[in-house]
């Protein structure tokens, strides 16, 4: 059996950097909500580092080389992965390999997972079956990196030692991973100077060199007045400006170093006596002395009672997030706020701002029930739910009566006045339709001409419903475009924010991609699904599962979803909502799409009235 090791590291010295005259095989990776970190393709990395080699603090594309990653996007400067569809940031790293590790080969280690779809392993777990496969061991224990499985070469297979199933898994020969050999950029932070070495000369970052400077003065008399503290913070990087101060992140800081390290490259803090180092092949584990930490931002999170224990009892905490616009505090006024109170002589720690829960804890098939009062606990829409009206003329004269002395005022369809001809004549013809007939609407009252309703039906869904322009009430069963797929509903045994004593209704919906149909904006091209399966949660009170019954006709009547453009990614022929919101966040409410919000579930209720789904409509 083959003992696992190092994970395939190149050796470091002693500011956490490779030797500069050595070739390593770079691999990008990014931060799960399990606390591991997952590799990009070997495609995704050269890309990355196309990018890099231009624009050291530019962002990246993610979908450019890679379909399935079009809302990602990379921030160098901040290393982190932003999300653009929900908002959701994740750090990122750039690590460094041996090139005659499996990445350097191009190897790929993947395991099967309940769907039949193939998983790659983590890098240091993926070296280290290879580095066993290659020695020719008939097995390898996983234990020591933190899982209880064991890899069987012969069978190829993987084992959990606790539950004994067996999975596949296989070797697959990809692209190999870039190659760098020389000097290693600068970690990316704000802010940055130029690549020529000089200062940055943005008012921002002046009006910081002059704040630093000031700063520097008052605590260099502070220094000489104050006896000598247990424990001071990191010296400035070497090659820095003299005196330059460096702020002291605290454990639960896991963006990029505040200030921008100079030629020397940043200072490494030191680690927290409260979060010991994890073993460097361990996933998702912290950095140790013995990794590289180019890039990387800053000390890993462990734990969130690890993180709070860090900081001690009235030090302010500062939230930040490294992305213009995402985070409460600019990451230039933590800044700015983190030198003022250091030059004070008060301590500061920089924080996360708290991530957003979208998921609740995992729930076992046993703990998964029925929702009281819900029939069923699937639906599924097809793509021809609702047979079309046949003549437009009938649909609006079902719904108008004939009005014979008009008032003189504005057609709010064609803009022409109801006592003149409809500004559809000679646009649109129907047999029985005279351009100066007018009608008006049976339950609002609004008036039109009979012509411009005939027209505005026909441009429109022609389900045989129809909705008045002004008030937008809806006569008849109004049906939308959501393209084919399956909604789930059930209990599950854990509380939303404010619902503590509430059992949750999860909804999940899944569309996959397909072909645009005649009642799409451009049918027969291809349109896509991102982000499917949804998952959706409803209190399991009255009002939760009211909700949860609408909703349920709403999707039978392709209501839900529709196709579209995206507002979040700017990507068109794509399903995006269709005016009825969820709450797709479990246990926070950090992007307004989860609770506590009292007043969600009435809104959704006015919002499904709006599409004409209620329970006096569902009666009438």
């Amino acid at each position: 059996m083959s003992r696992p090791g190092h994970g395939g590291l190149m050796p470091v010295n002693g500011l956490g950097f490779p030797p500069q005259n050595v070739a390593r095989v770079v691999v990008w990776e990014w931060l799960n909500e399990h606390s591991r970190w997952r590799p990009y393709t070997a495609t995704v990395c050269h890309h990355i580092e196309n990018v890099l080699k231009e624009d050291a603090r530019g962002s990246v594309v993610l979908g450019q080389v890679d379909a399935q990653l079009v809302p990602y996007i990379i921030d160098l400067q901040s290393m982190h992965q932003f999300r653009q569809d929900t908002g959701t940031m994740r750090p990122v790293r750039r690590n460094f390999y041996d090139p005659s590790s499996a990445p350097g080969k191009g190897i790929v280690w993947e395991w099967e997972n309940d769907g039949g779809a193939w998983t790659a392993y983590d890098m240091d777990i993926c070296i280290t079956i290879q580095n066993a496969y290659e020695k020719q061991h008939p097995w390898l224990d996983l234990s020591s990196l933190g899982f209880c499985y064991l890899i069987y070469f012969n069978s190829m297979s993987q084992m959990n030692r606790q539950t004994r199933r067996r999975r596949r898994l296989r070797r697959r020969l990809d692209l190999a991973y870039p190659l760098t050999v020389g000097s290693i950029p600068k970690s990316q932070s704000w802010p940055v100077g130029a690549s020529s070495g000089q200062p940055c000369s943005c008012q921002q970052c002046l009006l910081v060199n002059s704040t630093r400077a000031a700063s520097n003065a008052i605590l260099a008399s502070q220094r000489r007045k104050a006896p000598p503290a247990p424990q001071l913070p990191p010296p400035p990087p070497p090659g820095g400006p003299p005196g330059a101060l460096a702020v002291r992140p605290s454990a639960t800081f896991t963006g990029a170093a505040l200030w921008a390290a100079p030629a020397g490259g940043p200072a490494e803090p030191a680690p927290s006596p409260r979060a010991p180092p994890r073993s460097p092949g361990a996933p998702g584990g912290a950095p140790t002395p013995g990794q590289n930490n180019l890039n990387r931002p800053g000390p890993q999170r462990t734990t969130s009672v690890n993180a709070r224990a860090s900081i001690p009892p009235g030090v302010p905490a500062l939230p930040v997030k490294n992305l213009n616009g995402t985070g409460p505090v600019h990451p230039a006024l933590a800044g700015m706020t983190g030198i003022l109170l250091c030059a004070a002589g008060l301590p500061v720690c920089l924080t996360r701002a708290p991530k957003p829960i979208l998921h609740p804890p995992p729930v076992s098939k046993s703990d998964v029930k029925p929702v009281p009062g819900v029939p069923g606990v699937c639906r599924k829409t097809k793509k021809k739910h609702l047979k079309k009206s046949k003549n437009p003329e009938d649909v609006v004269r079902r719904y108008m009566q004939k009005v014979k002395n008009p008032p003189d005022e504005d057609c709010t369809i064609c803009m022409e006045r109801l006592v003149t001809a409809s500004g559809y004549e000679g646009v649109l013809r129907h047999k029985g339709v005279r351009p100066e007939l007018v009608g008006r609407l049976g339950r609002c009252g609004h008036m039109y001409h009979l012509l411009c309703l005939v027209a505005m039906y026909s441009n429109g869904n022609k389900d045989g419903s129809l909705q008045c322009p002004t008030c937008k009430a809806i006569y008849g069963e109004k049906t939308g475009t959501q393209p084919p797929g399956k909604m789930e509903f059930h209990l599950i045994p854990h509380s939303l924010p404010g619902f503590p004593d509430t059992q949750t209704i999860r909804i999940v919906y899944d569309i996959p991609t397909g072909i645009q149909g005649p009642e799409h904006p451009n049918p027969g091209k291809k349109f896509t699904a991102r982000g499917f399966p949804r998952h959706c949660y409803l209190p399991n009170n009255e009002k939760g599962r009211k909700v949860l019954r609408l909703l349920i006709t709403a999707w039978e009547r392709r209501l839900i979803f529709t196709i579209g453009t995206s507002n979040t990614t700017g990507e068109s022929d794509t399903v995006v909502w269709n005016e009825i919101h969820h709450k797709t966040e479990f246990g926070s409410n950090l992007t307004g799409h989860g609770y506590p919000d009292a007043s969600y579930l009435d809104n959704v209720l006015a919002e499904l009235t709006a599409q004409g789904v209620s329970e006096a409509a569902a009666k009438a």
